[in-house]
Formats: C-alpha cells, structure tokens, sequence
C-alpha cells in the first residue's frame, strides 16, 4: 500500500466520503456559488441603470443668480439705498 499506512488511508477516504459523498455537496455548494454571482451581477446593472436614467433626466436645475429670496432682498435693497 505504498509508504502510507491503513490508518492515513482511511483517514483520506473518509474525508473523499465527507466532500463527494452523500447528495453531491460539492455541486451544490457550486451552484449557491453560481445563485450568488448572478444575482450580484444583475444587481449591478440595476446599478447602472439607475444611474444611467439619473444622467439622461439632464442636469440637476440650477439656482439663478439675479433671483431674490428672503434676506437677500432685503439686504441688496439697503446695499442700493446706502450707494
């Protein structure tokens, strides 16, 4: 039986039992592998697709500079009148 002894034999088939034997774990823990990458690459172009639409709306609406609202007012009025 080569330079091993029954003991390290039966060790080594009794771990070759526990990864290949009894309901193909291995397929099983590749296939919950093969669930989780899908559903992270769809949720990464749900991703992109969100952010896609946000950048077609166009640009975010920009204050204008001459309009007047609350203090402001009242402060470029009393700036006009002092000049």
């Amino acid at each position: 039986m080569g330079s091993f002894s029954l003991w390290h034999w039966l060790v080594v088939l009794a771990v070759v039992l526990l990864l290949f034997g009894g309901g193909g774990k291995i397929s099983r823990i590749m296939g919950d592998m093969a669930k989780g990458v899908k559903s992270f690459k769809k949720n990464m172009k749900e991703e992109d697709g969100e952010a896609s639409a946000d950048a077609d709306a166009g640009p975010a609406p920009q204050l204008q500079r001459g309009a007047d609202n609350g203090a402001d007012s009242t402060v470029r009025k009393d700036e006009a009148a002092k000049t």
